[in-house]
């Protein structure tokens, strides 16, 4: 297994995440946000309509709930420990690159989730289900490209991403010195998983909708508090990053050193973190009740836009702010990953926020879990898994997580790694060849806007889109 491992995993790896993802993602980023119109910048304060909009409509489960779902999936460890690692490796600079394909991403994240409503099926529970899986099919018609794609989610999700979070969890409370060993974790996270993921969707989502903005609210305050503590701080912070972010600070490098190191550190984390063109969050997207596809999308776009732009910036400035004990540029550091910004926060309130660091970090990786949960489950049902294999699938996400909270897991991370850059290739292309219909639902989107009317989305017809779309979802 080792021997895999080193002689072929670790390669491809390397392979795929340094010299063809990032460039592909940021390309197809850049190419959407040109065909969109900049629709991140232009459409941003539509978006927020959106969200706020969006609690109650109609039934089954509400775009904001999915929007909450897509981000617990996208909010987890990656914002904490993933903004530490690129700060180390990459430097300052790291970050205004993290922002820069954060900003990129949310066109790319308006076209999958658009292209998720568009394509939606209801299942026969009656709520809506879809994603990569069932546009690739219905859009594309490559059942066989779906089912592919499919797999690589439910293994990559499902499983793997599940135990990393539940070893997280185990490893924040084992820094409290006082917890309980990593059996006792596994049983209480368990304990606290089974009702959830057994509910289904429905209720994935009702606990998503409460958990993530309270988590998200009270992580970004702690920031705040950071920031007004050290405000005298920040403009020499803002210079460090954008001077590192171009190469003009060599002193404020990374330990990789150099402009490469902070720009593939930025978009590697960014792009991990915010999950933008990976074809996760439109698993999320399209189980909502809503009167229009491009409205989904807008809101799964301001949702990178919190991932990246808001909590990952909360977690860097958090780690920048607390002294040259906690972390200095181009130094190693005796703390790493979420161990960093633990100690960057205990650096500024003392020592009893170490507790309060763990119970959010905690949230953050359970909510993972759950947001994982879904979408392998969405993609289970496109596999016309009887019921039967989704208890069964229910049954092995709990053995992962218990597994996650007893086992090392570099080999399962590897492993992930892989499947979730082929998930992410298979998606981007499939989202580049149906771009076209992505473009034609913000034109009626728009169209409405201009009217002065409700935007809602009449399938039958309909002038902006280039070809007639077979569907007995839309009207």
């Amino acid at each position: 297994m080792d021997f895999i491992q080193q002689s072929l995993i670790d390669p491809l790896s390397r392979f795929l995440w340094n010299y063809v993802l990032i460039y592909v993602l940021i390309g197809a980023g850049l190419y959407f946000t040109v065909r969109t119109r900049f629709v991140q910048f232009r459409m941003f304060g539509q978006m927020i309509t959106a969200v706020r909009g969006s609690r109650d409509e109609r039934s089954g489960v509400s775009p904001f709930q999915a929007f909450c779902v897509g981000l617990a999936s996208r909010v987890g460890t990656g914002n904490i420990a993933g903004v530490a690692i690129a700060l180390t490796l990459g430097g300052p600079g790291a970050i205004f690159w993290m922002w820069v394909v954060g900003l990129v991403g949310m066109a790319t994240a308006f076209v999958e989730s658009s292209l998720a409503q568009l394509y939606k099926v209801r299942g026969p529970d009656g709520a809506f289900r879809g994603g990569p899986a069932t546009y690739i099919q219905r859009g594309l018609g490559s059942r066989g490209w779906g089912a592919v794609f499919a797999v690589l989610l439910i293994f990559t999700f499902g499983i793997a991403f599940n135990m990393v979070q539940a070893n997280t969890i185990v490893d924040v409370v084992a820094s409290l010195r006082s917890g309980g060993g990593p059996e006792l974790v596994a049983l209480v996270l368990v304990v606290l998983t089974a009702p959830v993921i057994f509910g289904g969707i429905r209720r994935i989502a009702r606990v998503a909708e409460y958990v993530v903005p309270v988590m998200a609210a009270v992580y970004i305050l702690l920031a705040l508090a950071v920031v007004l503590l050290n405000l005298g701080e920040v403009p020499g912070m803002l210079a460090t990053i954008v001077r590192s972010a171009s190469g003009l600070d060599p002193a404020a490098a990374g330990l990789a050193g150099g402009l490469s190191a902070a720009l593939l550190n930025g978009a590697k984390r960014g792009l991990f973190s915010n999950e933008a063109g990976m074809g996760s969050a439109p698993n999320a997207a399209a189980t909502a009740t809503t009167s229009h596809p491009a409205r989904q999308g807008l809101i799964q776009s301001l949702g990178v836009f919190v991932d990246t732009i808001v909590i990952c910036t909360a977690t860097a400035f958090m780690i920048m702010l607390g002294g040259d004990d906690v972390y200095r540029p181009g130094q190693p550091s005796a703390d790493t990953g979420a161990s960093l910004t633990q100690a960057a926060v205990s650096a500024q309130f003392g020592g009893w926020s170490t507790w309060l660091m763990a119970g959010l970090v905690t949230v953050f990786a359970f909510s993972s879990i759950l947001g994982n949960t879904s979408y392998a489950l969405v993609n289970l049902d496109f596999l016309r898994a009887g019921r039967g294999l989704e208890i069964a699938f229910r049954v092995v996400v709990l053995a992962a997580v218990a597994l996650g909270s007893v086992l090392a897991l570099q080999a399962v991370w590897d492993f992930a790694d892989v499947a979730m850059a082929l998930m992410a290739l298979v998606n981007l292309t499939a989202i580049v060849l149906l771009g076209r219909w992505a473009f034609g639902l913000l034109h009626d989107f728009e169209d409405s806007l201009r009217a002065g009317t409700e935007p809602a989305f009449v399938a039958s017809d309909n002038p902006h889109l280039p070809g007639r779309l077979h569907t007995d979802v839309w009207p």
